[in-house]
């Protein structure tokens, strides 16, 4: 496999205007927009650009929570800060009572007051009605980063609880590693998407909390997990319980949380998990949703992932659509291609995969079986083109089969040669897309049933991959003569250089 090649399967987003739209009705993001617009010269903050706390009930009750909800100062605090952090408000601090706040600090004198700070409305609040997708999706990411942060903090009681004396947080005895708290979380949000993206993956499918809290401790290797690691994977999944309900309202997920039945009543340790459980969902799911699934590969992006999505390649060369589809899950490498040639006429579309398809090198047969899965998709008007390669080596198989499919008159028969190095190649291309698959393992017994001494004659066919299809050959073929066969022209192909 190429090291240039995607190490994620391609993610199906939908479009920017789609996700804008998303983006605009999120909770936190809606609810930060209502204390944007409402803010202005009178409102007061603290010295981090926090709202002060006699501003609180009031922004509270513009957010619609009633005087006694104990939880609407919260909200509305969470909500100010979403504010400031994506530009929808604008804090800044009066030049002159700043200095002269300094001035009294040096001299001494002064009433010992903040230099008060004057709130506008940011430039970025116009442009969630103005701008660009792209403009909304900038902000709602920025949001994102501030939830984030703020789901890897522990619980602001334990954070009290954990002050020392000179009012520094003793991170020891709290037991949290910032660092690897947000990397516990990254890594998550990283297995989530995974999930969601593979090939096999259910659509729309939510994913248990034990299963991921699992995918996060469990190693791979280990067969039945032991009570210690099992203790481990109930405390992730109750930590994630908490977060994933700091990440629903800005639109990262859909989450059920667990049912409240099962959590440990104080000073109790965690309910046991149940994997054999009835109802699995007692225990939590959560999906991630389409704006989750953008937000969540622009931070791959962001660290350097190769991360694609079906549509990146839709206006780059044939070249390029085939290497990089030639590691794609079948769906989505046809999702891909069906994209790249609606931006393209068919005939020229045609001669360009065509072209792109040659090659001696170790990808070249996994970029032609892409190729003859992308010509599949293109109508009678490629004719001239597969008729242009009949007499080619590498592509006249290839050209005969598309021909012979699409019901051409007068395609000439192929020689033995061209049908033996059409077989290798395409053996070989299997290989290189699916390893030793039981789809494999059939094609090959067909091949041996159906060529009486098949195996005299591949092993002397002229292509880079004969010794390695027939040692593949060897391995798969269940009858241990045929195999062994198999195996004697895998040697005589490697001794002549094949």
């Amino acid at each position: 496999m190429s090291p240039e090649r995607p190490t994620l399967p391609p993610v199906r987003l939908n479009s920017e205007a789609e996700l804008a739209r998303d983006a605009l009705t999120v909770p936190l993001l809606a609810r930060a927009v209502r204390l944007a617009r409402w803010a202005g010269p009178d409102t007061r903050v603290g010295a981090g650009g926090e709202l002060a706390d006699e501003q609180l009930p009031e922004a509270a009750a513009l957010l619609g929570y009633a005087a006694d909800d104990e939880d609407g100062p919260g909200y509305a605090s969470e909500a100010w800060r979403v504010a400031v952090d994506t530009g929808l408000v604008e804090i800044t601090e009066e030049a002159e009572e700043a200095e002269e706040a300094e001035e009294a600090g040096e001299s001494g004198e002064g009433d010992g007051d903040e230099p008060e700070a004057t709130v506008t409305q940011g430039e970025e609040l116009a442009l969630l009605t103005s701008g660009s997708p792209q403009d909304v999706l900038s902000i709602w990411l920025t949001a994102l980063d501030t939830v984030l942060a703020d789901a890897a903090v522990p619980d602001l009681d334990d954070l009290v609880g954990a002050l020392e004396e000179g009012g520094e947080i003793d991170l020891d005895s709290l037991g949290w590693d910032p660092e690897a708290e947000a990397e516990f979380l990254e890594g998550v949000l990283g297995n989530l998407y995974l999930l969601t993206v593979a090939e096999d993956a259910p659509a729309d499918a939510p994913v248990p909390l034990p299963a991921l809290a699992a995918s996060m401790i469990v190693p791979d290797d280990m067969g039945e997990p032991s009570d210690d690691v099992l203790e481990q994977v109930s405390d992730a999944m109750m930590r994630l319980d908490d977060q994933f309900r700091l990440l629903e309202p800005v639109g990262l997920v859909d989450f059920t949380p667990v049912d409240e039945a099962l959590m440990a009543e104080a000073g109790e340790e965690p309910a046991e998990l149940s994997p054999d459980e009835e109802d699995i969902s007692r225990y939590g799911m959560v999906r991630l949703t389409p704006l989750g699934l953008y937000g969540v590969r622009s931070r791959m992006l962001d660290a350097g992932i190769d991360a694609p999505a079906v549509g990146d390649l839709a206006d780059k060369g044939a070249d390029v659509l085939l290497a990089a589809t030639a590691d794609f899950p079948e769906g989505a490498a046809r999702a891909e291609t069906e994209l790249w040639l609606r931006q393209h006429q068919p005939l020229p579309a045609a001669r360009e995969l065509l072209g792109a398809a040659r090659g001696g090198d170790e990808d070249a047969p996994l970029r032609r079986l892409r190729c003859q899965q992308a010509l599949s998709l293109v109508g009678g008007e490629a004719e001239p083109a597969l008729r242009e390669v009949l007499d080619d080596p590498e592509l006249g198989g290839l050209a005969r089969v598309w021909l012979t499919e699409h019901g051409a008159a007068d395609v000439p028969p192929p020689s033995e040669a061209m049908i033996y190095w059409l077989t290798i190649d395409t053996v070989a291309a299997q290989l290189a897309a699916e390893g030793n698959s039981e789809e494999l393992q059939g094609l090959v017994e067909g091949l041996a049933q159906q060529h009486g001494g098949f195996f005299d004659t591949a092993w002397r066919v002229d292509h880079p991959a004969t010794a390695d299809v027939l040692e593949a050959m060897g391995r798969l073929h269940p009858d241990k003569k045929v195999a062994k066969e198999a195996r004697k022209a895998a040697f005589k192909a490697r001794s002549a250089g094949r």
